[in-house]
C-alpha cells in the first residue's frame, strides 16, 4: 500500500503520455520503425514538449525505443527508422478528441518552485510571501497556494495558525535526523518488500538502473529521479507493514534535498554520485528472493549515501552564498 498523499498530488504528464505510448508499442499499434519527435507528441497530447522528453526518455529507458543517426527516437531496438504521419488512434487516443492530459496550472513551475526552496532552506528560516510569489511566477494566487499546499504535503514549507508560510530549514541537524529515520525504516521495509513487487517492474528498474550506469555521467535528471523513486519509494511502498513507508513519507525532503544539492554540486569540480551500483545490488538481491542481502544492499547504500550527501551539503554551503528569492524573506 502506497502512503496517503495530499488530493493535490497527482499522476506526473510524463507517466500518462509514457502509458499511453508503452501501450500502444506493446499492443502493435505504433509499428517497429516509427520515428517519434516531442512537437508532433505535444500536439497530440496537448501538452508542452516537457512531459514529452521525459516520457521519451523513460520509455527509452525501458528498451522501448532507441536513437538512431536521425532527430528523435525510434519505436523498438534496431528497426529501420520510419518518418510516418502520427494519429490519435496510433496511440490509443479516439479520433473524434484528442486527449486532455494538461497538468493543473501549478505543476509546469513545480520543479523550480522546488529546487529553490530546497536550495534557499539550507541557509536558514525564511517567511514566504504569497503575494509575492504569484508575481513571481507571474500567476494568480490560487497556483500560489496550490504549490505551497503541495510543498506543505512533503515538509518542505509550514504553516502556521496565522495563515503564514515560512521555510523548514534544512541544517545539519535535521539532515542527520532524516538519514537516522531512514536507516532504521528503509532497510526493514525492503526485507518485507522483497516478494511482494512484481518480476516484470523490478525487472524495469534494473533496466533503468543499468541503462543510466552504461550512459554515465551523461544521464538526463529526470532518469536520475526515476531511479531514486524505483528504490526508495515504489519498492518501501510494498513493504508488508504498511506503516513503514507512512511514516517515511515524512522523510521524503531528503530525497528531494538530495537531487537539487546534487544537481546543484554537479556544476561544481565534484561530479555527480554514481549511485546505481548500489542499487542495483539492492534490486537483483530482490528479484533473486534473497530479503536478508536486500536489507544489509539498503543498508549499505544509506550510509555510503550519508556519508557522501554530507559533503555535497557542506561543499555546496561553503561556495554558494545564501540563495536569494524575491518571495522570501
Amino acid at each position: 500500500m502506497r502512503p496517503a498523499v495530499s488530493s493535490v498530488d497527482r499522476t506526473p504528464v510524463y507517466s500518462t503520455i509514457a502509458d499511453h505510448i508503452r501501450t500502444a508499442i506493446d499492443t502493435g499499434t505504433l509499428p517497429e520503425g516509427t520515428v517519434l519527435l516531442e512537437g508532433p507528441l505535444a500536439v497530440l497530447f496537448r501538452s508542452s514538449r516537457s512531459p514529452v522528453k521525459q516520457a521519451l526518455l523513460l520509455l527509452e529507458s525501458e528498451g522501448r525505443l532507441a536513437r538512431f543517426e536521425g532527430r528523435g527516437l525510434v519505436v523498438g531496438q534496431g528497426s529501420a527508422p520510419q518518418r510516418r504521419q502520427l494519429t490519435p488512434s496510433m496511440i490509443g487516443l479516439p479520433e473524434h478528441a484528442l486527449a486532455e492530459v494538461r497538468a493543473p496550472a501549478w505543476q509546469s513551475l513545480w520543479y523550480e518552485f522546488e529546487r529553490d526552496i530546497i536550495l534557499r532552506s539550507l541557509f536558514g528560516e525564511g517567511r514566504i510571501n504569497e503575494l509575492a510569489l504569484a508575481r513571481h511566477f507571474d500567476v494568480g494566487r490560487t497556483v500560489a497556494r496550490d504549490l505551497l499546499l503541495h510543498a506543505q504535503t512533503i515538509g518542505i514549507v509550514a504553516r502556521d495558525d496565522r495563515e503564514r508560510w515560512s521555510l523548514v530549514p534544512f541544517d545539519l541537524a535535521r539532515f542527520a535526523n532524516l538519514y537516522e529515520l531512514r536507516l532504521m525504516l528503509e532497510p526493514a521495509a525492503i526485507q518485507s518488500a522483497v516478494g511482494r513487487v512484481a518480476p516484470s517492474d523490478l525487472d524495469k528498474m534494473v533496466a533503468r538502473c543499468k541503462s543510466a550506469a552504461e550512459h554515465y555521467p551523461q544521464v538526463e535528471g529526470e532518469l536520475l529521479d526515476r531511479l531514486e523513486t524505483d528504490l526508495h519509494i515504489d519498492c518501501v511502498a510494498h513493504a508488508a507493514n504498511p506503516e513503514l513507508p507512512r511514516a517515511l513519507w515524512h522523510s521524503r525532503s531528503m530525497l528531494l534535498a538530495g537531487k537539487h544539492i546534487q544537481d546543484a554540486a554537479s556544476r561544481m569540480p565534484a561530479r555527480i554520485d554514481p549511485f546505481m551500483g548500489e542499487h542495483l545490488k539492492v534490486l537483483r538481491a530482490m528479484s533473486e528472493g534473497r530479503p536478508h542481502a536486500a536489507r544489509t544492499a539498503m543498508e549499505d547504500h544509506l550510509e555510503s549515501s550519508r556519508d557522501k550527501a554530507a559533503h555535497r551539503f557542506e561543499m555546496f554551503r561553503s561556495q554558494s552564498e545564501v540563495y536569494p528569492l524575491g518571495y522570501v524573506t
